[in-house]
């Protein structure tokens, strides 16, 4: 191993270490792992990390390949139909970007093949951005509505990212909205959906999501450092 990789390794413990200790109770952290290699993912599951999120499907089984179940897996990008296959479902243990009935009747259906109930986690576009995927605030209560008769997904919270970059205070408009949407659901107590995480907050911003009630935050940079 070369003194660069060691160096790299060294400093990736201590991230994760620090980033650790200062976490409250209950919060689960999700090590962003898109366009990092398998070494790179296996390192920081040794360094104590336990759910690894992925972007894309290939990678992830790229990864998955050597890591297996080692950790658990989130799925944290865009999933799309075409990616809804019984061998990817086998993957993840959560999905946390649901946005479209479509998709979950789709997931429901392949879980339905594998004898598995998939958690998900309904993808909440907060901020009203264009160019991001997720549900506007004021559509996530029927499509939870709908979801909650479908047998082998079960809806388990909301995420919702935020701006990724800027003063992280700019963020929490976007966070305090998210949980007021939560709060909301689950006093409704629906059948098959047990509103238990609310996954907000990246590295610029977990500290404010964590104010606002996050319990899963997404880190990458923080974790594996700034990418090449």
């Amino acid at each position: 191993m070369d003194y660069n990789h060691d160096v790299a390794s060294e400093l990736t413990q201590q991230n994760i270490a620090k980033l650790l200790d200062e976490l409250p109770d209950g919060v689960e952290v999700v090590a962003a792992a898109k366009t990092r290699t398998p070494e790179e993912v296996l390192e920081v599951i040794q360094a104590g990390i336990k759910i690894i999120g992925e972007n894309y499907v290939k990678e992830a089984k790229e990864v998955y390949e050597l890591v297996g179940k080692r950790a658990k897996w989130h799925f944290i990008g865009t999933f799309q139909k075409h990616n809804v296959r019984r061998n990817v479902l086998e993957i993840f243990d959560m999905i946390e970007s649901v946005d479209s009935l479509e998709i979950a009747r789709e997931i429901d259906r392949k879980c339905a093949q594998i004898d598995k109930i998939m958690p998900i986690l309904i993808e909440v576009n907060s901020g009203r951005e264009s160019q991001k995927s997720g549900l506007l605030p004021e559509d996530v209560e029927q499509l939870v509505r709908e979801i909650s008769g479908l047998k082998n997904i079960k809806v388990m919270g909301l995420m919702t990212m935020g701006p990724r970059f800027g003063n992280p205070e700019d963020s929490r408009p976007y966070f305090v909205e998210t949980r007021r949407i939560f709060d909301k659901i689950k006093e409704l107590k629906l059948p098959n959906v047990e509103m238990r995480y609310l996954s907000m907050g990246m590295t610029n911003s977990y500290k404010i999501a964590l104010e606002e009630g996050a319990n899963i935050i997404r880190i990458g940079t923080k974790i594996f450092g700034a990418r090449d």
